[in-house]
């Protein structure tokens, strides 16, 4: 779920570094469950799931 739904700024970029760290040393894949598209936009891949289903986020094409 949305591991920095209820931290302060500082926190939340703390948090999300240490995924980032994850991922990279590890090579894995972690999937962010997020309402902040700040912090979805720093992610390889978005995906919107609603009523219909799961879906690329249109018009991203991932970061650079």
């Amino acid at each position: 779920d949305e591991p920095t739904g209820n931290l302060d700024a500082a926190s939340a970029a703390g948090v999300f570094a240490l995924l980032e760290d994850l991922q990279r040393e590890r090579g894995m894949t972690t999937v962010l469950v997020t309402h902040n598209p700040e912090l979805a936009n720093r992610c390889d891949k978005i995906y919107l799931m609603s009523r219909e289903g799961i879906s690329p986020a249109p018009g991203f094409a991932g970061r650079g």
